[in-house]
């Protein structure tokens, strides 16, 4: 209701009267973004380096907790945390048990978007593969969604969640041909050509004031083969591509010089040798069962990549609070020296889900699993995130470039919230990140 409220005060006290010092904005999120990627020498990705060097990088850029996909999308797109957004997760904690549905729908974040932005001043925005953007107010949409049926493909909840209405048959008629789980498929890279192309024959044709889009295949490789898997080159130069295809897309257009692209991502990654699955202790402890359902359950560890948060079917049952503390403090030292426990308040104090009684943060390198049987520690492989946002590895980046944008400036640290600021401003908008700041030297002096 809060969201709504701000958006219908904005909207009546008429269209922005701030300075606009570009006409289109290009947001790229590269899942799994590293700051390594435009700052080492050994990673393919000519687009991004050059507008690196010609433009601003940031040395790294802390995420949220916990450090995954969506609700660091949502702080991208919002420029607020997760307490204060309402995506806490990718998925939400559910009482009965997970049944693999995600955070798909916009009218579940709680605080004023961009898009909202945009349209109150009479802008138009598009969106591609983008979290938590089913039914936003985007003008042409392509949300990231599926079906949770078994056997339906990732095309068709696409197609019928577009906006307008027709949209994806447009893309497939006049730039993609038909799709299909083949060509457009995340364990390969057309997937990132398809979507660099989706964005540059909108930005082409239709001239949208804000595009964000949402590439993916970084972050699938380095989940299956680590930071340094073989494949995750290949992905880095795939992300490049899609960048050169929206670029290229502007100059065409004649608009390059009235045209920004910021990059940025989710969060960084870390290589896994183990896996914690402290659902075990309490089902051990007789607090929950085994079951999909969780049984009659009175305490349950919520996993998110490398993070365990604690949640109580009572929120107010401190004698089971306690009997969980004490099950963390009664464990084996070789076993408490893998994780440190995160204190509801210091939970507050970062912006995370304030139902969580506490939370449990893993070592890198150590991952947790929602498991509740056997062994609490399992061998891992492979890499994740989630972490709580305190190490460079965990970091993701940042590159702007275009109109606006200051040349040759180097940000040493900055937070995922102090986005959507850039943006605002840059747009001339009427928007407050409520916990972002705005980096005064990103953006040129006039």
């Amino acid at each position: 209701m809060k969201k709504y409220i701000a958006i219908v005060l904005v909207m009546a006290l008429g269209l922005s009267l701030k300075a606009q010092q570009s006409e289109h904005i290009v947001l790229i999120s590269i899942d799994g973004f590293r700051p390594d990627f435009y700052m080492e020498a050994k990673w393919p990705a000519p687009n991004l380096k050059w507008m690196a060097e010609n433009g601003t990088k940031a040395e790294g850029v802390r995420g949220v907790y916990p450090s995954v996909t969506y609700p660091s999308h949502t702080t991208l797109i919002t420029g607020a945390k997760p307490a204060r957004h309402g995506i806490y997760y990718n998925s939400p904690f559910e009482e009965k048990g997970q049944t693999g549905a995600w955070y798909w729908y916009e009218n579940e974040i709680k605080v004023p978007t961009l898009w909202d932005a945009v349209r109150a001043k009479g802008m138009k925005s598009a969106a591609f593969i983008w979290p938590v953007s089913v039914d936003a107010p985007i003008d042409y949409n392509i949300p990231e969604y599926w079906y949770l049926k078994e056997g339906t493909d990732r095309i068709e909840p696409m197609r019928d969640k577009d906006i307008p209405n027709g949209f994806f048959e447009e893309l497939e008629r006049e730039v993609l041909g038909k799709m299909s789980n083949t060509t457009f498929n995340g364990e390969f890279f057309n997937r990132e050509d398809r979507t660099g192309e989706m964005a540059a024959y909108v930005l082409e044709k239709h001239k949208p004031n804000f595009i964000a889009l949402h590439l993916i295949g970084t972050d699938h490789f380095q989940h299956q083969g680590g930071r340094d898997g073989e494949m995750v080159p290949f992905a880095v130069a795939a992300a490049d591509r899609a960048i050169g295809k929206i670029k290229e897309a502007a100059e065409r257009a004649g608009i390059l010089d009235k045209t920004t692209f910021i990059i940025s991502g989710d969060h960084g990654f870390v290589d896994v040798h183990s896996l914690l699955s402290p659902n075990v202790w309490l089902a051990n402890a007789g607090l929950m069962s085994t079951a999909q359902d969780r049984g009659n359950w009175k305490a349950a560890f919520h996993t998110s990549g490398a993070a365990a948060f604690l949640m109580l079917k009572d929120p107010k049952d401190t004698k089971t609070l306690n009997q969980v503390k004490q099950i963390l403090n009664d464990l084996p030292e070789k076993t408490k020296k893998l994780f440190r426990v995160v204190s509801k308040e210091e939970l507050a104090q970062v912006g995370a889900d304030p139902n969580a009684l506490l939370a449990i943060a893993p070592i890198p390198g150590v991952a947790m699993s929602g498991s509740a049987s056997g062994d609490d520690l399992k061998r891992g492989s492979g890499g994740t995130h989630g972490y709580f946002p305190d190490f460079k590895q965990i970091e993701t980046g940042f590159v702007a470039w275009g109109a606006g944008v200051t040349k040759g400036k180097l940000v040493h640290k900055m937070g995922l919230e102090d986005v959507a600021p850039v943006i605002a401003t840059l747009l001339g908008l009427d928007f407050t990140a409520p916990d972002g700041v705005l980096f005064p030297g990103i953006i040129e002096k006039k």
